[in-house]
């Protein structure tokens, strides 16, 4: 219990509070602050209102670290099934956009924030929340059940030393901007990861087998794909895997994003002051 008159204090002056100040904030004396950094410990009522105040967790003030409550965190989803897991993480990522919005007043108001659509608008499905700080950035959709999350915190020496080769930004590009490309990599998507031969391939995209032989070099050579060269009675024939799902997936997630027209911003806050890039 000593413990928490310490978290008090340390968490009192990261505020800039003053024990008076933290005392007016909670509708307590200066006295009872100072008694509880002394040794004394708050009305157990008192802790989700101090935890508010300061900006911690209850469990922070009695010396818990971040490291721990990741840690608990961890091993909940470890022990929920996959899709329960999934949806709790979502929630999690929720929280931790809503917090890093810097406005306490919004946590209540919004964190629960996934029955419907706030501004009552049936038609309007997609919702967006965007941070773009100085520190990093966040975005979230929460369009019905299509919902995603991203977050980046920024390098010191910024973003465009790791992402600003142009010629291979472009190239990445220009397979998704091939219809053939894009026909194949939906089609190689909706099926399992099993090697399929051009003929298959063509068949279900409409695409002539010379040109896909052509169209699955590049994505070869983009990492996309991956060759594998099958012995039949007919002689050798060449079968394709796809690669990199992870990666591939929330590009066209966010380019999807880019192409909506009518959406809302639900929350969006934008306070940097450098350049994005």
């Amino acid at each position: 219990m000593k413990t928490i008159g310490k978290q008090i204090r340390k968490y009192r002056n990261e505020k800039g509070y003053t024990q008076e100040q933290l005392g007016k904030l909670l509708g307590v004396s200066t006295q009872a602050v100072s008694k509880w950094e002394n040794g004394g410990t708050p009305d157990i009522e008192l802790l989700p209102i101090l935890s508010d105040v300061l900006g911690v967790s209850i469990d922070a003030l009695f010396g818990c670290s971040d490291q721990d409550e990741a840690v608990k965190l961890a091993r909940r989803l470890n022990h929920m099934p996959s899709d329960a897991a999934y949806r709790y993480a979502f929630h999690m990522c929720w929280a931790i956009n809503i917090g890093l919005l810097e406005d306490i007043s919004l946590i209540d108001k919004y964190l629960d924030f996934f029955s419907g659509p706030p501004s009552g608008d049936a038609d309007l499905k997609d919702y967006y929340t965007k941070i773009m700080q100085d520190s990093g950035m966040a975005t979230v959709r929460i369009s019905d059940d299509f919902r995603h999350f991203f977050l980046m915190t920024e390098p010191q020496d910024g973003i465009k030393n790791y992402i600003g080769n142009i010629e291979a930004l472009r190239n990445v590009f220009a397979v998704f901007a091939d219809e053939r490309m894009l026909k194949i990599i939906f089609y190689m998507y909706s099926r399992l990861n099993t090697p399929v031969t051009t003929a298959v391939i063509s068949s279900k995209t409409g695409i002539a087998e010379d040109e896909l032989e052509d169209c699955m070099e590049t994505l070869c050579r983009s990492n996309l794909a991956t060759r594998i060269v099958i012995t039949t009675l007919n002689g050798e024939t060449n079968a394709y895997k796809f690669r990199q799902e992870s990666s591939v997936m929330p590009l066209l997630c966010i380019a999807d994003e880019i192409t909506r027209t009518y959406y809302c911003d639900f929350i969006s806050t934008f306070r940097r002051t450098r350049p994005l890039l």
